[in-house]
């Protein structure tokens, strides 16, 4: 058992936990990047004629492709360990077998009938480990009469409602550009996860966890659902293109304004009337304080297109950073709509915490990754490891840890077992 520790020596709270991890593409690989961070031991199975999808997906380092060269993946799978492992061969599902024999936690995010066809169902995995934790991430579930559906987190997002949530009224739904669902899934698996292994170390016993990734975009719905059960109203994408106020106003202004520059904006959002005064004064709109049409927070809402086409003519020279600092001095909510470039080289904020962390890669060579984003005073998470080539641990793991013979290794390697 692998134990990690930070730089104290001290170990890390999910130390001693060791995670067998079939899931591949976004969701799963989250979930399990979460464990790794915070010290599991997780050994992520692979075959190397069938890798996981994201080793071939971009961007890749110098825009070099390649099975290992992919920054998305390394992105994913830090920290994690790699078992290159045919599990079609009999000695294959073997090794798989018995590496669950000395595991803590199973987790996939495949389909809800392949562990059925693999014969690894949960009925079969509590033969081999009576303990084990098995988490199934699947689109649907393992019931109702959609289970046997795929999805990718685009049409999970779209069948929980958020693609119709997104985009500017009376236009097309937008959907995201990019799979948040997919990140979604992922940390809500690691909260069954961290439950499951609590309800273990109390009671001794293991159990199966199934999450339907669909399922967990209904909880970004927010209160639309609700007002659809009580009032039988449908969602309706609010405000002027690109459709950025809430349904539900509660506040004026609330909106994102272009500064001045190539497609620099900022977010703002005034609270109360004091709030608005400050505001007022810090753009050099006086005389919006004197119009009746804005002098009370009802007044604003009600008026928001005029008021927003007010801001927006203010606020086209100014500078969206140094705008943002202004308001914040003062206590007026603001944030910079930054791009790549302002988070990764201009954020002094995520320098001063340190967000942003450097490991190297055996083949790519040094490496940015996006921190942990919970800071513990006393022991927390690592970044000790880039991604896994695919399959450099598979000996190490057969033979020390599984304790296979070296004829044995040979022979299944001589059969494209790993």
């Amino acid at each position: 058992m692998i134990f990690n520790h930070n730089d104290k020596g001290e170990p890390l709270p999910l130390s001693g936990i060791r995670v067998v991890d079939l899931t591949w593409i976004v969701a799963g690989p989250q979930t399990t990047r979460i464990f790794a961070d915070l010290g599991a031991e997780v050994i992520k199975v692979e075959y190397k004629e069938s890798p996981d999808y994201i080793r071939g997906a971009p961007p890749f380092a110098d825009n070099i492709s390649g099975v290992n060269r992919s920054g998305f993946f390394n992105n994913l799978n830090r920290n994690k360990h790699s078992l290159s492992l045919n599990v079609m061969h009999p000695d294959g599902m073997d090794v798989l077998k018995n590496l669950i024999g000395v595991s803590d936690i199973l987790i996939e995010n495949f389909s809800s009938k392949v562990l059925d066809k693999w014969g690894l169902n949960y009925e079969e995995q509590i033969k081999i480990k009576p303990d084990i934790i098995y988490l199934s991430l699947s689109g649907f579930g393992h019931s109702g009469s959609k289970q046997d559906y795929t999805t990718w987190g685009p049409t999970a997002q779209a069948l929980s409602g958020l693609t119709y949530m997104s985009g500017s009224p009376n236009e097309y739904p937008a959907g995201w550009g990019y799979s948040f669902l997919d990140h979604t899934a992922g940390y809500y698996g690691a909260i069954a996860l961290l439950l499951a292994l609590h309800h273990r170390n109390n009671s001794g016993e293991g159990q199966s966890v199934d999450i339907s990734q669909v399922e967990t975009g209904m909880a970004l719905t927010g209160t639309y659902l609700l007002d659809y059960f009580v009032n039988g109203r449908k969602y309706k994408r609010e405000g002027n293109p690109p459709g950025n106020r809430a349904r539900f106003d509660i506040v004026a202004p609330h909106n994102i304004y272009r500064c001045y520059g190539e497609d620099r904006w900022i977010s703002i959002v005034v609270s109360n009337d004091i709030e608005w005064s400050i505001f007022c004064k810090v753009i050099n709109r006086i005389d919006l304080l004197e119009n009746n049409l804005f002098s009370t927070n009802t007044l604003r809402i009600t008026n928001q297109d005029v008021l927003d086409q007010e801001i927006s003519e203010s606020l086209r020279n100014w500078n969206a950073d140094e705008l943002m600092h202004l308001l914040q001095t003062k206590g007026v909510s603001a944030g910079l709509v930054q791009n790549a470039r302002d988070r990764v080289d201009n954020d002094i904020q995520l320098k001063d915490r340190n967000y942003f962390q450097e490991i190297e890669h055996p083949e790519i060579g040094t490496y940015k990754f996006d921190g942990f984003p919970a800071k513990f005073n006393e022991i927390g998470h690592h970044m000790k490891r880039s991604s896994p080539i695919i399959g450099q641990d598979s000996k190490s793991i057969i033979s020390g840890l599984l304790g296979y013979k070296q004829e044995d290794i040979d022979r299944m390697e001589s059969e494209d077992v790993f």
